[in-house]
């Protein structure tokens, strides 16, 4: 007995050991050093020209029959009209009318392009909520140092300050080592075909090979995150798959006063409730292990020997993470019924039923074995599967190792010296993912502190943004577009 408990204890110290030293062995992945970025002056002038865009109600509908194009060619006209130089100098050019492309030539054409991109087109107004917003949502108006209105966050505050810091480098007499190309759709909120899909092919038969791209996607999180008592810089290195499926059931109808065993309703339901019953495994390899890896030197010391280990704490930091359902999201494939269709009539059977379930897909997944596993957790061949539109596999995980990654890393520690910096898989959909052909360096990150708070106004009611704030966008573009030269 006293042989086995000595082994006991020898492992229980062997183990200790290996603990402390994976923690005090644990390298930062910080930068360092890094000086501060030269300073801006951004002049009232660049709100007002904000303000105005804000005021252009380009909204885009799934349906494009609802979409008033008129809005779209004020605002083009609007961005003319606003910015002569870059019109002048950079070469524009149009696709489907309202798509945008800007080209800033280089002094050295062996150097690979950079692309930044952004959106101009928003999201309706929910019906209903106008009055709850505490200025008009296409109004442009400035109140207690914040302007208000649909699209200061998502995403004119993108388009507009990187037409800002252009304008800006233009007038300073600055010429790009490297060719710089700006790329604004005008469809990023319903698909992003006749944007971003067709500049993306335009580009590829050019035969452009791109150094990296930036697009909105992260943002910096002032609360800290996964229990990091610091603002956190969040870099999207790749975004999660899209796809609904469509579980069909045919009955054989009737009168309800003699109905089956189990109606058409009845099959779907069960199998949604199979489905959310059985979720997708919790896993960390599908971008959360490199954003921890990221955090890990920067936690206290009691949660840093946690991650230091994931080895050992994984299922632990599991649990924990999927406490939160943003938590629980970025750790699985999700799984989402939305869309219930059956019956006509309260005394009828219906003879079909439909649910679509919409599916978030992790990086490891893909469509076809979601799918695959769908059909497995539902067990009934009585239910047909069938996918709606293409879907999409989730975006390749970009590198944290080359030019791109880190002139990003780079610029945000010059700009906001006090935050942590950590990769990490967006849970949304952007049209970044048409570019893949290009490169395989596709970011995602907005220049801008975010609280959970301003977070919900993001599609939902009083979406605003920060005078100071949107400065600081215009100063991050600027610092970045000199870094990467």
């Amino acid at each position: 007995m006293r042989f086995i408990l000595r082994i006991l204890g020898f492992l229980l110290v062997f183990l200790l050991v290996v603990l402390l030293v994976n923690t005090f062995r644990l390298t930062s992945h910080q930068l360092t050093n890094v000086p501060p970025a030269a300073p801006i002056t951004v002049p009232d002038s660049a709100i007002q020209r904000f303000a105005g865009a804000i005021r252009i109600p380009t909204v885009s509908y799934t349906d494009y029959t609802l979409t008033d194009t008129t809005q779209f060619d004020k605002f083009t006209a609007y961005i003319r009209a606003a910015y002569p130089l870059i019109h002048q100098r950079l070469n524009p050019q149009t696709f489907n009318h309202y798509g945008l492309l800007y080209e800033w030539k280089g002094r050295n054409p062996a150097l690979k392009p950079v692309l930044l991109m952004a959106h101009y087109d928003v999201v309706p107004v929910i019906q209903g909520t106008q009055g709850m917003w505490k200025r008009p949502p296409f109004a442009g108006i400035i109140d207690d140092g914040y302007l208000y209105g649909r699209g200061t966050l998502d995403d004119k505050m993108g388009m507009m300050g990187l037409l800002e810091s252009v304008d800006y480098l233009l007038k300073s007499n600055f010429q790009p080592e490297r060719t710089l190309l700006l790329a604004f759709g005008q469809d990023e909120e319903t698909s992003g075909e006749l944007g971003a899909q067709t500049i993306a092919a335009a580009l590829k038969k050019r035969g452009v090979s791109l150094e990296y791209i930036l697009d909105e996607g992260g943002e910096i999180k002032p609360e800290g995150v996964a229990g990091i008592n610091k603002p956190v810089a969040l870099i999207g290195i790749s975004e999660k798959g899209y796809m609904s499926l469509e579980l069909t059931a045919i009955g054989k109808g009737g009168h309800s006063s003699m109905p089956p065993a189990q109606t058409s309703i009845g099959m779907v339901a069960e199998a949604v409730s199979k489905l959310e019953h059985n979720p997708f495994p919790a896993r960390l390899n599908g971008g959360m292990d490199q954003l921890l890896s990221y955090l890990a030197s920067e936690a206290p010391f009691s949660k840093r020997i946690i991650l230091a280990n994931q080895w050992l704490f994984g299922p632990v930091i599991e649990r924990s993470i999927a406490e939160t359902k943003s938590g629980s999201a970025t750790l699985r494939t999700t799984t989402a019924p939305t869309i219930f269709r059956a019956g006509a009539k309260d005394n009828v059977l219906p003879i079909d039923a439909v649910a679509t379930v919409n599916f978030r897909i992790l990086p490891g997944d893909t469509v076809e074995g979601v799918i695959s596993r769908v059909k497995e957790v539902i067990d009934n061949d009585s239910i047909t599967v069938s996918i709606l539109g293409k879907g999409n596999n989730p975006a390749p995980m970009a590198s944290t190792e080359n030019m791109g990654f880190q002139t990003i890393n780079k610029t945000i520690k010059s700009v906001f010296p006090e935050v942590v910096v950590a990769p990490f898989v967006m849970l949304g959909a952007t049209d970044s993912k048409f570019y893949a052909a290009l490169t395989p360096s596709i970011y995602k990150f907005s220049p801008i502190p975010l609280s959970d708070a301003q977070l919900a106004g993001v599609h939902g009611t009083n979406e605003r943004i920060s005078i100071k704030d949107y400065k600081n966008i215009i100063w991050f573009y600027v610092t970045l577009i000199r870094n990467s030269q």
